[in-house]
């Protein structure tokens, strides 16, 4: 044991460095760590809301994009499929949208902000099919224009997504929440009280 004396300035400044280096080195190895817990920018993406211009689509004619990894429909409705929705009102499940399947602005007799735009996600609320768009001569019912057929286990919808009773699926297709930018614009992904411009 040595009996020089102990030199506390330098023991004081070999603490704190030894401090120092330490939190530097834990910080260094945290980083990725933490970083690790936010999503990648796949991810974050996949959920980003998506832009679609609707200004080529024709009366009667179904579009597809995609929104947080499903396939999402956007339809322009003709005047005589509009008029079919009063003909299946007797014949859904759910004809006044109570189930929460559609933002608030949404929940009308068109299940949309604007009668000649359908928006909704193509996805079926059995087991996840895509069912089949038909544009003309839909089912067995006389003046039903149109609507939504899913050929995995039978079950239909009308041109609102509204699901008819007795068929497998539970509820009325999704309606995504979507804003328009403009008429030839719409945002799949913000609704109108999430931040519409």
């Amino acid at each position: 044991m040595s009996n020089a004396p102990v030199d506390k300035g330098r023991r004081r400044f070999l603490t704190v460095a030894t401090s120092v280096v330490g939190g530097a080195g834990a910080l260094a190895a945290a980083v990725p760590f933490i970083a690790s817990w936010s999503p990648s920018v796949r991810a974050r993406l996949a959920g980003a809301p998506v832009e679609m211009k609707i200004d080529k689509i024709e009366p009667g004619q179904l579009v597809r994009t995609e929104w947080q990894g499903r396939p999402v429909w956007v339809i322009r409705r003709t005047p005589e499929m509009l008029e079919s929705l009063s003909l299946t009102d007797d014949e859904v499940r759910d004809p006044e949208s109570d189930q929460p399947q559609q933002p608030e602005y949404a929940k009308n007799k068109h299940r949309s902000i604007d009668p000649e735009w359908f928006v909704a996600v193509g996805v079926c609320t059995h087991l996840g099919c895509s069912p089949q768009f038909l544009p003309r001569n839909f089912g067995d019912m006389d003046g039903v224009d149109s609507g939504f057929f899913c050929p995995c286990h039978g079950s239909r919808f009308d041109i609102a997504g509204r699901v008819f009773q007795g068929v497998p699926a539970p509820t009325n297709l999704v309606v995504p929440p979507y804003h328009f930018i403009d008429d030839a614009t719409i945002l799949i992904g913000l609704g109108e009280d999430e931040g519409a411009v």
